[in-house]
């Protein structure tokens, strides 16, 4: 094959830099999801196994002490199942659909939670859900990326302020501006995102840590489950094992309950604004492993160009070197 025509087949595989990320991020996410469905299948899948045997033998215990018939015992249990997603426990629960439950279920729906304790069942209640969470969800992200301008902006300032005065302090400054350094003082600096990724971090801690404190001897939870409903409520997956503020009655309900909503709401808003810091970091990695592959797979390209040159260009200092071998001869 012609050196020419090596290297119009190499350009021809060359992806634009957007594109090639996106190809390269679907990949890296499609890896993902086997190695995260891997590990949980083999992490869940023993238990799952150990609890259908159980539930297998006292449904054959049951049905043969009582004498009535598995078709019979599964024919009620489905109607349990359907009380239960209408939302009747066996236990006293708040009711689903007074104003404040109502709320409750609006907050879940606008920041995409979506627990699924409490769902619409008739169709008008569907149909207003369709549009209503339409507008609501988002109205919520625009908020949550307003929020997240905003804690870039208050960190800018107070790091800013900082490197100023730790720069002040130093005496490295000359005489004639230490008392107008603010003029001086790069302007449009912003932090790095490594170090808004770490605040966002250590605060949205700080708060799934109070709040799972807060959570363990209200709710009668595990402080570990605590920590796990928080992180799933807050990066709004919202499974739903755990729900927060569904008994009847609290004792001190309605501090409870505000308490609740602030750390729900701040919770998300933390949570969100890093994982939008954490997918710039992600770009950037993206861009580097482009970067190190274009270097790689355009070896063959570099050596092809370096023949063409020779062949059909001059270059640089190749005019000198012909000059200084002239006056040699």
């Amino acid at each position: 094959m012609m050196p020419a025509q090596r290297l119009q087949g190499c350009r021809s595989l060359h992806l634009n830099e957007d594109n090639g990320r996106f190809v390269l991020l679907a990949l890296l996410i499609v890896v993902y999801l086997l190695c995260g469905a891997a590990v949980f299948s083999a992490i869940e899948r023993p238990s799952e196994l150990r609890a259908h045997g159980r539930w297998n033998g006292t449904l054959l215990n049951f049905s043969e002490t009582f004498n009535i018939s598995l078709q019979e015992l599964n024919s009620f249990l489905r109607e349990y199942e359907a009380a239960i997603a209408a939302g009747i426990r066996a236990d006293a629960l708040r009711p689903r659909w007074d104003f404040t439950g109502a709320f409750y279920f609006v907050g879940t729906v606008v920041s995409t939670i979506g627990f699924g304790m409490t769902t619409p069942v008739t169709v008008s209640g569907k149909v207003f859900l369709i549009f209503y969470g339409l507008l609501g969800c988002a109205a919520t992200i625009l908020f949550f990326n307003l929020f997240l301008e905003r804690i870039i902006t208050l960190l800018a300032v107070v790091m800013k302020a900082v490197r100023e005065r730790r720069i002040r302090n130093s005496g490295l400054l000359p005489p004639g501006i230490r008392h107008d350094f603010s003029a001086y003082s790069l302007p449009g600096w912003k932090p790095s995102v490594y170090h808004v990724m770490l605040i966002l971090g250590l605060s949205a801690l700080t708060i799934s840590c109070c709040a799972s404190a807060m959570y363990t001897p209200v709710e009668g939870w595990a402080y570990l489950d605590s920590l796990y409903f928080c992180f799933v409520s807050f990066s709004t997956i919202g499974f739903g094992d755990f729900v927060s503020s569904q008994s009847a009655a609290y004792e001190y309900q309605s501090l409870y309950r505000v308490a609740n909503f602030l750390f729900m709401l701040m919770g998300v808003c933390c949570i969100y604004s890093l994982f939008n810091v954490i997918s710039i970091v992600i770009k950037q990695v993206l861009n580097w492993m482009l970067e190190k592959m274009s270097c790689l797979f355009c070896q063959r390209c570099n050596k092809a160009g370096a023949f063409l040159g020779r062949r059909n260009a001059i270059r640089p200092g190749s005019k000198g070197r012909q000059a200084r071998l002239g006056a040699a001869a």
